[in-house]
């Protein structure tokens, strides 16, 4: 498996309700992330800067480029947008990070 991480936005005051929404993860959504391949995703907060940190695994025969045009995720990313930087069409804006260690 792959993993890959990158870096996101949360808005000042925002942590609470980000950390609820997710508690209360739409069944859908897990559903969709699981069958785009992705395992093991995990968000974390950095509440000094407010930066989100994630990372996940994902199959080889990952699905995750498809992601963006389904209704659901747009409905999820139309959700979030009032707590986090995002682009016009509320996808968070996001960051990749390149890999530098790793050990297992």
């Amino acid at each position: 498996m792959e993993q890959i991480a990158f870096t996101m936005q949360l808005r000042a005051g925002c942590a609470a309700e980000y950390q609820r929404r997710h508690d209360a993860l739409w069944p859908e959504l897990a559903g969709l992330l699981h069958d785009a391949g992705i395992r093991d995703y995990s968000i974390f907060l950095d509440p000094g800067s407010g930066k989100l940190f994630a990372v996940l695994r994902r199959l080889p025969t990952h699905g995750m480029d498809a992601l963006p045009d389904h209704p659901v995720m747009q409905r999820w990313w139309e959700y979030m947008s009032d707590l986090m930087d995002t682009d016009a069409d509320h996808r968070p804006q996001s960051q990749a990070l390149l890999p530098m260690f790793h050990l297992s």
